[in-house]
Order: structure tokens, then sequence, then C-alpha cells
């Protein structure tokens, strides 16, 4: 008996150590008792959580043994906590306090989904857009939503992407404090124009298929409502510094007034800093984000609120793709329809500085970090660059031993005022007016580009340089050789050609883009009854749109004449 009672303790002991228990309750309205549904509640420091159905209640299984504090916010209430030590089930209900003074109306006029809704959406609050995102580009915290898939792409800030039920940028309608933020042209979004905005936002609701919003947007694939921070009731600031691998560091200084002038007016603004090298070869950034709120209640029924939100930046960019074997020249000889004639077989390898080195110090790592959009140049050529960002710059390139071909450059001011109005115990009229700018453009080629293939054969070799293998990258040296040399002609890509002494043949491009839309949203809504509610609108928008090129470097050359038909 006793041998038996040793292996009956040796086989129940392990169930007992990895024992997993529940966490449950439910999340009210504390000054109704409504359930809220759609509430987040999150074990801080985990990544475990859950949302409220729609009867308020929530349950997270498998939480292991231990201290936890549980956090349970949604929009328009005050977070609770509680602490609570998990040794078996347990049961945490939070009654939250609304937060009228700090809570904006925008989300009436961002026309966000409620249980109500025939909708399907997703809500991510603050606390779950800090823990998700980090220094990435806002896309990339909806990655865990259904039906959503982010990506930052080549990896420079602001170049991420992001699809809905398969749908692209062009037809998921983004809005911004209730703005609709997409290219009135082609329906695209640049997310490097909100850089850092994610630093201010309080919520993100994430609509999947077609929308509740009933403005003129491309919301056939769904709509992402994006709320920046209310002003708020409470003075105080936060300061973070972050830190990352590339010389990445960013700084984020926020201040609040809270309720001042007779508890009629609150202010509140966000500064963030962020520069780097980047991980990937030529990736750098260098940009600045702002945001100011400020809001007036003239009393119970009339409220003004302004807000003012951009990111001026510039950064490099990664954006050509590649032939397998630049990433894994193994792998890419195991894939059987693979041309083993796109592989280069001598002894060198691009390596994540854009130079060929030999194979054993050139890793599949450092292959991975390798970008076409740049490539070394001599720190003796001194060319100045040209780009306009309201207001012409003539600058030095952004680092003296290479240049980028591809570089993004724009800032895109978002300026709106609501007023928000109750009429009665039945109307309330919802208003904003808004302006919208935006002033810069990105960098290309143009013209004859000096280019040679992993092979080190190039263009002036008789020869064509997508005839080799890859990869292939420009000469910038050479380039800026020919551009700069007395009168001669020249041999390109299998043709002769002449130039004038200092005529460049090919240089650096700026695509611009300049606009300004001003706008306005209102909707009147009138409710007739518990069973019907009436809405009327208005969403009016104008806007002038400039594409244009010009000259960004003549690389070596005094001028440069197109002779294209």
């Amino acid at each position: 008996m006793r041998k038996f009672s040793q292996v009956l303790t040796l086989v129940l002991l392990p169930v007992f150590v990895i024992a997993q228990h529940t966490v449950s309750g439910t999340v009210t309205d504390a000054s109704t008792g409504d359930a809220l549904p759609g509430a987040n509640v999150v074990l801080v420091g985990t990544n475990m959580g859950a949302a409220a159905a729609s009867d308020g209640s929530y349950t997270v299984t498998n939480v292991p043994a231990g201290s936890y504090t549980i956090t349970a916010s949604v929009i328009g209430y005050a977070d609770a906590s509680q602490s609570v030590d998990v040794s078996g089930d347990v049961t945490a209900n939070f009654s939250l306090e609304t937060s009228a003074l700090e809570l904006s109306a925008l989300e009436v006029l961002a026309s966000r989904a409620g249980e109500k809704t025939p909708v399907a959406y997703t809500n991510i609050s603050k606390a779950e857009v800090e823990a998700r995102l980090g220094s990435q580009d806002i896309p990339m915290a909806l990655n865990t939503t259904p039906s959503v898939y982010a990506t930052q792409q080549g990896g420079g800030a602001g170049d991420a992407r992001i699809n809905v039920r398969g749908f692209n940028q062009r037809n998921i309608a983004v809005m911004i404090n209730g703005v609709p933020q997409n290219d009135m042209e082609n329906g695209w979004v640049y997310w490097s124009n909100w850089d850092g905005v994610g630093d201010a936002t309080s919520s993100i609701q994430m609509q999947r298929g077609l929308s509740a919003v009933n403005l003129a947007t491309p919301s056939i694939g769904g709509t992402m409502n994006i709320i920046t921070d209310p002003t708020s009731n409470q003075r105080g600031g936060k300061f973070k510094q972050e830190f990352g691998d590339g010389g990445f560091l960013k700084t984020t200084v926020n201040l609040n007034t809270g309720l001042i002038m007779g508890d009629k007016v609150a202010l509140s603004s966000t500064i963030v800093r962020k520069t780097g090298d980047g991980i990937i070869g030529g990736n750098w950034t260098d940009a600045w984000a702002y945001y100011f709120g400020a809001s007036y209640a003239a009393n119970a029924t009339n409220r003004i609120e302004l807000y003012a939100v951009g990111a001026p930046q510039r950064h490099g960019q990664n954006l050509y793709k590649q032939n397998m074997a630049v990433y894994d020249p193994d792998f890419a000889k195991k894939q059987s329809d693979y041309d083993p004639e796109a592989i280069w077989n001598g002894q060198s390898y691009p390596n994540s500085k854009g130079e060929f080195t030999a194979p054993e110090t050139s890793h599949t790592k450092d292959r991975r970090l390798f970008s076409q959009n740049w490539s070394p140049i001599n720190s003796s050529y001194k060319g100045k660059q040209y780009w306009y960002m309201y207001g012409a710059k003539e600058t030095d390139r952004h680092d003296p031993n290479f240049l980028n071909e591809r570089e993004n450059f724009f800032h895109k001011p978002l300026v709106n005022m609501n007023w928000f109005l109750t009429l009665d115990d039945k109307t309330r009229l919802s208003t904003i007016l808004y302006w919208s700018g935006g002033s810069g453009g990105g960098t290309g080629t143009y013209g004859k580009i000096v280019t040679r293939d992993a092979a080190g054969k190039g263009d002036m070799d008789n020869h064509k340089f997508y005839y080799g293998p890859s990869p292939w990258t420009r000469d910038w040296n050479k380039q800026v050789e020919i551009n700069s040399s007395s009168a001669t002609s020249y041999d390109f890509q299998k043709k002769t050609y002449s130039r004038k002494a200092g005529e460049s043949i090919g240089i650096l491009r700026n695509s611009i883009n300049r606009q300004s839309t001003l706008g306005a949203i209102s909707k009147l809504n009138y409710v007739m009854n518990d069973a019907l509610e009436l809405q009327f609108g208005v969403d009016w928008r104008t806007a002038g749109i400039e594409h244009a090129r010009e000259v960004r470097d003549l690389l070596g050359g005094d001028f440069f004449i197109n002779y294209a038909d």
C-alpha cells in the first residue's frame, strides 16, 4: 500500500504544478448597471485578456497561478483595476465610471460601431495600442485582428500597408478624429504622414467589411477609426525614451494642463522626435511628430474642441523586390523550377552596407539586410540635393558615404475644430471643420543611370545589367564621373550616345505632391422614440492638388536635357 501511495503522488504532482485557472466576471456601467459589451479586460504584463460579451461577461482561461493586476477599459469610461491572487478560479467584477469630461464626442462623428450595429468590428484601447505597437507604424497594432493583415514591407519608417478581408488600402477608409485621410485621387494612405500619431492615439476601431461610416469614403474593405487623446481633466505629463537596434532613438514628451479657467478649458500636447540608421541598409529615419488638443466647455450642452496633428519626416526606403538567391543562394538552388543562371556564383555577395564581400564574411542575416535603394559613393562628391517641404531646401545628402535612390519626405498637418451642441433631450448637433495640407514627395532616378550586375559588369561595358545575375546595384561614382566630364561620346547598354560638356545623362529627381483640403462634416441626430433615431448630415470637401517632377541632384553635371518623346 505504501508503494502505491508513492507512485500515485509522483503521477499527480505535475498536474498540480501546471494547473491553469479561470478569471471571469462582468463589466458594467457604475451609474446604470448596464452591461458594457466590447470592454477590454487585460491581465497587465501578460498577453492574456478577453473582450466582454453582449451581457458584459468575460472569461480569461488558462491563467497560471500567481498574483496579477487586472484592468478593464472601454471608450468613454475611466479604466478600473483590481489586484487578484490566482490559486483557483477567480471572479473579478468591474463597475466603470463615465469620463464625460475626458470623452470627446468624436466617437459620434467617427461613425463608430456599437453592439447594435450589424458590423464586424474590433476595439483596441490605448493600453493595447501601446503594448502592441511599440515604435512601429499604426497598422501593425491591428495584426492580431481577424481578417486583417499588416506588414512593414521593406522596413522603412511609415512604409507599412494594411489589407482587410483581402482589400488593400485603396478600399479601406482611414479616419483620424472623424476626418477621412485617404488620398482624394487614388484612395491610398501613406502612413509616413502619421508617423508618431500612435503615441497620441486614444483608441482604434477596425470595422471589417462594409462599415457604419456614412461619409464619402472608399470603405468596401473596412474602416479604421483612429481617435487621438482627448484633453485630460487631470494635470500631469509623461516622458518616454526608447532605444533600439540600428541606432534607433525615440523621445516622447506629453503635457496636460488639466481643467483650468473655472474648469471649462483643458489643453494637451505631445511632441515626438525619432531618429535612426535603420536595420535594413539605408533605411534611416529623421522625423518629428506633434499633437495638440484643446477643449472648451461653455456649459453642459455646448462644447468646442480643437485638434492639430502632424509628422514632418524624411526617411530612406527599401522598395525593390529581390531575387531569392540574394537572401539565400542555397535555398534558391533547392527549388526545382529555379533558373541557376540567376545566381551569382562568384566570390562575393552583398552585405547590409551594399558592399560586396567574400561569402564567409557575408552570412544570410547580412544578405537579408541588403537594399538596392542605396549604394556607396565617394565622400569627395559634394553635390547638393534640392527638396521642398513647406519651403525650399538645398542640403547635403543624408550621409557623405552613400546615396539613397529612394527617399520619402513629407508633412501632412491636420487641423480640425469640433462643435458639439445638445439642443434638447432628443436633438444633438455635431460639426467638424477641418483643413489638411500636404507638401513633400519621393525621390527616384531619371535618365540613364549606370548600373552593374552582381558580377560587376555594367551598362558602360557593352552590356545590359538586367541580363546578368542578381543583385544589381547603382554605380554612383561612375555616374558622377561621366556627368562631370567634358564633351564626349559614350556607350550605354550596347548603344553609342554623345553628350555636351557638363551634361548629366542621368539624375536624381523628386516626384512632388502639394495639396490642400478643406472640409466640413455635420450631423444632426434626433431621437423620435426608443425604437427610432433619425440622422441628417453633410459631408463637404474641396481640394487643390499639384503633381510635378523636379531635379534633385545632377550627380556631378551642370544641366540635364530630357530627350524623351
